[in-house]
């Protein structure tokens, strides 16, 4: 069975209550358990942190062993060369994913530490940006 992980960066644990007018209503962990439903030919587990280096440490831990992972670094995706440079350094391809069309938002957003080393990008969809990243493993 082929193991994947989604992996959520800062106030993702939020969703649900958090600007639901660009992020929704639905929780992650709701939205989660449907996908491990959906999927259910994967093994697919999910870590969040508001801490970059328990995102770093989680990406060394899972980057040598599972086939995938979805990554939504959310703000660190701008800011941390550390979670770039993981994402270099492992052996798992990686697909960074995004809620929001980032483009569509502050300048800031335009630029991703993550996306040179990313096997892809899925943003703009809502939480079906996830889903979009799972059928890519399949």
């Amino acid at each position: 069975m082929k193991k994947l992980i989604i992996i959520n960066g800062p106030n993702l644990n939020l969703l649900g209550k958090r600007e639901p007018e660009i992020y929704g209503n639905q929780t992650f962990v709701e939205f989660f358990n449907s996908l491990k439903q959906k999927y259910s030919d994967f093994e697919i587990d999910y870590f969040q942190s508001n801490i970059e280096g328990e995102i770093i440490d989680k990406l060394h831990e899972v980057g040598f062993s599972f086939h995938g992972i979805i990554l939504n670094a959310a703000a660190y995706t701008h800011t941390s060369v550390g979670i770039g440079d993981a994402v270099k350094a492992i052996e798992t391809p990686v697909v960074e994913v995004h809620i929001s069309n980032t483009y569509a938002r502050q300048d800031f957003r335009h630029h991703s530490f993550i996306s040179p080393n990313a096997q892809g990008v899925i943003l703009g969809f809502g939480l079906q940006s996830y889903e979009l990243a799972i059928q890519s493993f399949v």
